[in-house]
């Protein structure tokens, strides 16, 4: 199948790789991969003629003006040949979920996209991808393991596929088990449905012995300019961890209904685990639906930041900060579903 454009968060700005606490880690060096063999219900699909989307890049929030009846489902290769599926629906919505790192990089509904991808990202398999619902696996954050663990680094395969649903699965390797030598099996559901987009980690032991994790969706968004930004929530009367406040941060006490974001953010609410994100600017809202698993909300932008593309995306992650504890032959689910709607 032809190749794909990413979409990029800002036309104004250069692409530009940028160390941070949140930057990603170098890729492994085992890319190469052998997929599972793959239910392809969207095989039909392959018939068609594909009409890619041209996405308006303007301030990086635009809308496909692709026919809906001529967007093809299926497993594709973006310009650098990384392999991809590519979900799409009867009403011309559409999702892409990308093997490496098992991460989804949009999520096209009426025309417009809500998942963003930073514009200094590698489309090439050279470092994860820095955007979309990203997985931190079985750590969040620094840890005794590298930062945010390593799911996000490694390929996952294709377990079964139709037009609206994949499934895929991250199994121990040579290279995982260097990191974290435990028996587990995880699965990563992706499905798009005609009013939402829906996922879920099921992380199963397949041990005797017991293990401990962390598990959360580093969500990059888009939004046409932070000042049109809002976040809603049950955050007034929380406590969070401000990170940017010292060297190990400070707790503090959120006395704001919504969320609004004038400063660099690394920010982390236990026990807030629903999120609505406002946009003025495009007259449109996004309910991040938490509903097993996930218990908490991290808020990140690096705010005055060109490389980054500050101003185009802000990070609203699904959490579970405090580490699950999962015994042999147990298993944990994290649901996570994405609403839009009119303000």
């Amino acid at each position: 199948p032809p190749p794909t454009s990413i979409m990029k968060l800002s036309l104004s700005v250069l692409a530009a790789a940028l160390a941070s606490a949140n930057a990603f880690t170098a890729s492994p060096t085992n890319a190469a991969f052998s997929r599972s063999s793959v239910v392809l219900e969207a095989s039909r699909n392959k018939n068609k003629i594909a009409s890619r989307s041209k996405w308006a890049a303007a301030r990086g929030y635009g809308a496909a003006d692709a026919d809906a009846s001529d967007v093809a489902a299926g497993l594709m290769t973006n310009d650098d040949g990384l392999e991809y599926v590519r979900l799409a629906n009867a009403k011309g919505d559409t999702s892409d979920v990308y093997l490496l790192g098992g991460v989804v990089t949009s999520y096209i509904t009426e025309g417009q996209n809500y998942i963003a991808v930073r514009p200094d990202a590698k489309m090439d398999g050279s470092k994860p991808i820095s955007g979309g619902l990203s997985h931190c696996w079985p750590q969040f954050g620094p840890g005794e393991i590298q930062q945010h663990g390593f799911a996000r680094n490694v390929n996952w395969t294709v377990k079964s596929m139709t037009d609206t649903t994949v499934e895929l699965e991250m199994a121990p390797s040579d290279y995982t088990k260097e990191i974290w030598d435990k028996e587990f099996l995880c699965t990563f559901s992706v499905a798009l449905e005609d009013d939402k987009l829906s996922t879920k980690m099921f992380v199963e032991n397949k041990g005797e012995e017991s293990f401990d994790f962390q598990s959360a969706l580093h969500s990059y968004f888009t939004v046409s300019a932070m000042e049109n930004l809002s976040i809603a929530g049950s955050f007034a009367g929380k406590e969070f961890l401000n990170k940017m406040v010292g060297d190990e941060g400070e707790m503090q006490t959120e006395d704001r209904e919504e969320i609004t974001i004038s400063e660099e953010y690394d920010r982390v609410y236990t026990g807030v685990n629903d999120p609505v994100l406002k946009d003025t600017g495009t007259g449109k809202s996004l309910t991040v639906a938490n509903t097993a698993g996930y218990e908490d909300t991290v808020l990140w932008n690096p705010y005055g930041d060109e490389g980054m593309g500050y101003n185009n995306f802000v990070c609203v992650e699904s959490v579970k900060f405090n580490p699950v504890t999962v015994e042999g032959g147990a298993s944990w689910t994290g649901d996570m579903s994405l609403s839009a709607g009119d303000l």
